[in-house]
């Protein structure tokens, strides 16, 4: 990957459920998309897990192309494969980000994960997450319970 997110901060969503991206990370999204190009929208991968988490992971499409392959090479029907696809493939939407560097998150991801009118953004090197601020306070950025099937995928070939 040419670049990872750096950084965290608080963003305003708007009541549409827009919410600005900070501008280092919509650089880091234009890089990693491999079809964007100057005039046209990135786009990203937003997996939202099961109702019960409480954050989203908003993937540039280079690193979902990454775990894509990883999971291609897992034993078919295994099931460390099929909790990845179920994670990766069908809890995930994919979105554009539109001409004023927002993403316009579905009104079911908002109410899953709490937002209303700030969400907190946090990076994750290839990967960022987006909270309720309160949320992530209060969980102090992570669930200890959840299982995520992810430390599962082969490790990415070497250099």
């Amino acid at each position: 990957m040419a670049r990872r997110f750096r950084g965290s901060g608080i963003y305003k969503v708007d009541a549409k459920g827009r919410v600005s991206i900070p501008a280092p990370f919509r650089r880091v999204i234009e890089a990693s998309d491999p079809d964007w190009t100057e005039g046209q929208r990135p786009s990203v991968v937003v997996v939202h897990g099961p109702e019960d988490r409480k954050w989203l992971e908003v993937f540039s499409m280079e690193a979902v192309n990454e775990i894509d392959q990883q999971i291609s090479r897992m034993q078919r029907a295994s099931e460390h494969r099929r909790r990845n696809e179920d994670l990766m493939f069908g809890q995930v939407v994919e979105l554009q980000v539109d001409d004023d560097g927002r993403l316009l998150l579905p009104q079911k991801l908002r109410d899953q994960i709490g937002l209303a009118s700030e969400a907190y953004f946090i990076s994750a090197g290839d990967y960022f997450t987006i909270w309720n601020p309160e949320t992530h306070k209060a969980m102090g950025g992570f669930d200890p319970d959840y299982d995520d099937p992810r430390v599962h995928l082969p490790p990415l070939a070497g250099p």
